[in-house]
């Protein structure tokens, strides 16, 4: 069943609760109707609500970092539609449906179902999902470890990206050719994305967290952090540079100038 074209704002009905715990049983029209744009964030497995747990202070800012990269790349190439935080979609797998809200989804332009401006869920399959993860419990590490992994495998989101401020957490996997998960080479640290053309970034990255001028400033970052910015400075820098050699070419003209009126008067007072 599709989310509904307009969001339902009616309190829920007799019978469901206004905020009910994880674990509760709706049906799923019930779920688009009154719990999927819901403050608690839910999502749903199968029948049950489920409740997205928060990531720590430090994970969201790598989480933030990454996007904000996603974002350099987008201004670059247009490629691509980002979704954040509550855009959900709907797996149907085979033992089971499950709607689930990806902490960050990118839609590729090439995706056969595009993503539309009034969306508020999204009606394909993501090629890109990433989640930050939470640590506070077993539980929800093995949401996103283990169960959002199998999911988003058999869905067919072609990478997933597990985000956490300790690299012992971060996972990076992308579909092969038989439709299975594999872990993302990282040659010298270095992840380089196959789903979105051009996208890469160095792991300890994820941990330092440059800022634009450093990344301008990186091979890495460089073809597509701000390139009309860089262009506009070489523009900038060159001019300077012509300035200062038309400044050093005028007092070398004048210096010789001068020393010619000198050696002049220094004749005519010979003679």
């Amino acid at each position: 069943m599709s989310s509904p074209a307009i969001a339902l704002t009616d309190p829920p009905v007799d019978g469901l609760e206004v905020n009910p715990p994880a674990g509760t049983r709706v049906s799923e029209a019930n779920y688009w109707a009154h719990y999927y744009e819901h403050e608690n964030g839910y999502e749903w497995n199968d029948g049950y609500l489920e409740v997205k747990p928060v990531s720590d202070t430090l994970t969201i800012l790598v989480y933030q970092w990454l996007l904000g990269l996603l974002r350099f790349y987008l201004d670059t190439h247009h490629n691509a539609h980002l979704t954040a935080l509550e855009m959900g979609f709907r797996l149907r797998l085979s033992d089971k449906v499950v709607i689930r809200k990806p902490d960050l989804g990118v839609v590729l332009d090439s995706n056969p179902i595009p993503l539309a401006d009034l969306d508020r869920s999204y009606k394909g399959t993501f090629d890109l999902c990433v989640e930050a993860l939470s640590d506070s419990t077993p539980a929800e590490i093995a949401r996103d470890t283990e169960q959002k992994r199998r999911e988003y495998e058999a869905a067919g989101v072609r990478e997933y990206y597990i985000l956490h401020h300790e690299p012992r957490w971060q996972r990076f996997y992308r579909r092969n050719a038989f439709g299975r998960y594999q872990p993302i080479p990282t040659d010298d640290g270095l992840l380089q994305s196959e789903v979105v053309p051009g996208l890469c970034f160095r792991l300890e990255d994820l941990q330092r967290q440059p800022g634009p001028q450093a990344m301008i400033e990186d091979a890495v970052y460089a073809p597509f952090v701000l390139p009309a910015w860089q262009r506009d400075r070489q523009v900038l820098e060159a001019e300077r540079q012509a300035r200062q050699q038309a400044e050093q070419l005028a007092r070398q003209e004048r210096a010789e100038k001068e020393a010619l009126l000198a050696e002049l008067a220094r004749l005519r007072g010979a003679s």
